[in-house]
Formats: C-alpha cells, structure tokens, sequence
C-alpha cells in the first residue's frame, strides 16, 4: 500500500513527488509511456513567465509569480540549467499599446517585480534586432529560460533518489474506491494508494472521471516549433514575445539555455489528443510572424521542428482541487512550467489538509548532480576525470560533445533512459545539426549492453518504435 500515487510523470507530476519525498511517505509515480516527461513537458517554450499575463486573483497568476521566484533556487538544487534573461512584449501601434499598459498594470497587481514600459528607442537599445515597425514594449526582468523536459526529469530523479518509485508503461485503465484507498488498476498491475493525485494532462479530465472525481473537460491545443542552430543562438538576448490573444501568448523567438534559437508556436485547437504532427500551414505563419519581430533570422538554420499539445481546461484557470483524498491537477497550460514548483507546495497542502501524515524525511537531499557536470569542467578537471573513469573521453556525439561516460550515467541514473529517445533527452545526444545521424547507432549498442537486451530490440521511444530489423556485422 503507498501513502501517495501519482498519475503522470511530466513536470507537475515531478515536482509534487519531490515535494512528497521531503517525508516520510511511500510514494509511487504512475507513468503510461516507457519513460517519463513525453506529454507537454518534452515540447514548450521552455519559459518561465514572469507572471503578468493571468488574470489577477487567479490561480494561474498566484502560482506562476511564486512558482518564478523559486525556479532559480530549484534549478540550483537539481543541477538544472537557468538563465535570467528577462522578457520583451512586443507592440506595433496603439491598440497593442493600450494592451500592454494592461499588461503591466495586472503585472504590478499580481506582485510581478520590476515591470517597466519602453519605447521603441528603449527597445532597440537592450535588443538591437528587434524589428523597426516596434514602437513599444513591456519589459519583464524576470522573466527566464529553462530546459523543461531536464527540469521534470531531474525532479523526479531527485525524488527517486529520495526514496519514490517509478512505475512506466503503467497506463490506468480504472480507479475504485474503497473504504480507506483506491486502487488504481492498468492492464497486468493494481496499485493501491490512501491519496491520489491526478497530474495526468491531457488524460486528467479522463482519469478524474474514472474515479469519479470530477466532469471538468481537458482538450489539446497544438503548437508548432522551428529550431535553429546553436550559431544562431545569440540573435537576441531577450525572450522575445508579441501582445497575447485569447488563444494564448503568441509566438515568441527566444534563445534557449543550451544556445539555439526558438521560433514559435502556433495554437491550434484540436480534438485529437495524440496529434503531434507539424504542418507546413503551421511554419508558415511561424515564419511570418517572426520576421516582423525580430530582423534577419536564418531560416536556412533551422534544425528541427516539433509540436507540442497543450492541456488546456474549460475553466480558464488551472483546475487544481481535492475531493476525499484524490486531488486534480488539471488544465495545467501555460504558466503551468513556470508555476510548476508553486504547484508542488499547495498540492501539499491539500494533501496535508486532507490527513496525509507529514513526517520530516531526515534522510532527504535536495540535490542532484547537473546531468551536464563533465561538459562544463575546466581542460584540467576533464583531463583528471578522464584518468578516473576513460569512458569520458570517448566522443558518442560530436554536435553536441556527449561522452560515453554520460550516457552511460543517463542509463544508469534515475530515472534511466531506456530508449534512444530517452538518452537524447538525458545527455543531448542526437540534439545537434546532424540529428542523430552519426551517434544513434553508438547509442543503440551503449543501450543494449547496459539493458542486458538485443541490439534489435532497442527502440527510439518505446513500443514497437524499432530502429533495426537485422544486425549485419
């Protein structure tokens, strides 16, 4: 019997394990794909929001202000990448002026610091790209970069170190109530838990009826991504972003912590919850829109493109309530990464209030190593760690400079990559201009010998999403 289950192993689901391993309590993460992060956290702006665009006295707005102000100790904690790079929102004539003086009025409202209004001289001085048509711009300092999907494994990493269990390829099929916990049940395991919380996104609306929990309903919202190369990474400093609509935030050209340039996304309601697929129609408006942003951008750069589903509740704030010891996550769209780690503290609390027994685990490290720790070591330190265990010194992949030693670590770490995809995640590995061209096959035998399987049973995402049929030489 665990303390706590939780339903969903992105980034929210994450953060609330972590925050639960701070105690005494047997706690088991629930996650339907073959590893964690693979709903939206693996495919967003990766910003952490300042929080001036919720509604004030919302939920949204709330967490996102706390939940900005912690990432950076956060990500101190968890050996996460993170830059302060502050963000620009963008306006092209009067209308759009007007609705930034909105915005930074609900900003000051929501307890966000430092918003300042700029001209368009003022706009140019600190972001020399920016498009001539701009003639005004609310300026947010605090807003950020992160890497989502390293952010939430990282997290659940650090819970598992601290004694939480990961569950994979564990999709709920019923949930039942009994007198004092519920079982959760998929096709071949029953796990029984006193609390439940239900971070399943997309699904959470689905898993909340199962359980008889709640009518809310969750759709997805796409969003398509262009990804540029690391040498166009410095084209601006500043998240860049124009007046939102009510579909959401816009397109923004951002750097990312890793120093490539993102274009993006779109938002396009849908229906299908699994529709991941990228449309021409999509890139074009991406493209469009960002060059009346920001001047010159290499479109010729572009590396890789992707899309994103967002959980989007039809209750306009993130739904987040407790009945009888089973709370709902739910409707977690953005500022759902921002506010992520603001999310973990009031789930507590519910819980807490609900009855679960909170006893200090004096065993708990908030730390984890960074992932990266070898890439970012002096010549002398890697020299000296390279005497100490030789398989750092092996090169897998060149575009982004991955050892063998990393993706051995990724592998043996929690919690493990166990797929192509899973290590890519990890390390960066495959990330670069060449996609994986050079170093998937390398990876493929690092993960067949460490796993104890075939080389043709090794898959790109788990599944049957094999990546050989026959093993030549």
């Amino acid at each position: 019997m665990y303390d706590v289950a939780v339903i969903g192993g992105g980034v929210t689901g994450g953060m609330i394990a972590r925050k639960l391993s701070e105690y005494n309590l047997k706690t088991v993460i629930l996650e339907k794909e073959n590893d964690v992060v693979m709903g939206a956290t693996k495919a967003n702006s990766a910003i952490v929001h300042a929080g001036f665009d919720a509604k004030e006295g919302s939920l949204k707005a709330k967490l996102n202000v706390k939940g900005s102000e912690m990432m950076e100790q956060v990500a101190s904690e968890l050996g996460v990448k993170y830059k302060r790079n502050g963000s620009l929102v963008i306006g092209y004539n009067d209308e759009d002026v007007k609705t930034l003086n909105e915005l930074f009025e609900r900003g000051t409202k929501n307890g966000v610091r430092d918003l300042k209004l700029l001209t368009a001289s003022e706009v140019k001085e600190i972001e020399p790209a920016i498009s001539d048509t701009v003639v005004a711009a609310l300026y947010a300092p605090t807003g950020a970069i992160i890497c989502p999907y390293e952010l939430a494994i990282a997290a659940i990493g650090n819970a598992m170190d601290n004694g939480v269990s990961l569950k994979r390829n564990f999709e709920v099929k019923s949930i039942e109530e009994k007198d004092f916990h519920y079982e959760i049940k998929s096709e071949t395991e029953t796990v029984e838990a006193e609390y439940v919380v239900n971070a399943a996104g997309l699904y959470a609306d689905e898993i909340a009826k199962m359980a008889g929990k709640g009518d809310f309903k969750i759709h997805p919202r796409r969003g398509e991504y262009m990804l540029l190369d690391k040498e166009c990474g410095s084209l601006v400093s500043h998240t860049v972003f124009v007046t939102p609509s009510k579909l959401g935030k816009g397109i923004l050209v951002s750097p990312t912590v890793d120093g490539n340039l993102l274009l993006g996304p779109t938002a396009v309601e849908m229906t299908d919850k699994e529709d991941k697929q990228t449309h021409s129609e999509g890139f074009k408006s991406i493209t469009e829109q960002a060059k009346n942003m920001v001047e010159n951008i290499p479109f010729n750069k572009v590396i890789t493109s992707f899309c994103g589903l967002r959980s989007v509740g039809d209750t306009g704030d993130f739904i987040i309530e407790e009945k009888n010891n089973f709370v709902n996550v739910a409707g977690i769209e953005s500022p759902g990464l921002s506010a992520s780690p603001a999310i973990a503290e009031y789930v507590f609390d519910l819980l807490k209030e609900a009855g679960l027994s909170c006893k200090k685990n004096e065993n708990y490290n908030p730390y984890r190593k960074p992932a990266h720790a070898f890439r970012e070591m002096s010549l002398e330190e890697k020299n000296e760690y390279i005497k100490k265990n030789p398989k750092y010194g092996r090169i897998i992949c060149r575009c982004e400079t991955v050892t063998e030693g990393e993706i051995l670590e990724a592998i043996r770490s929690n919690p493990g990559a166990t797929d192509v995809d899973g290590v890519k995640r990890r390390t960066r590995s495959g990330m670069g201009r060449c996609q994986g061209g050079f170093c998937s096959t390398y990876v493929v035998e690092l993960l067949s010998e460490e796993l104890g399987i075939s080389y043709l049973d090794v898959t790109k995402s788990g599944g049957k999403s094999y990546l050989n049929v026959e093993k030549i030489k």
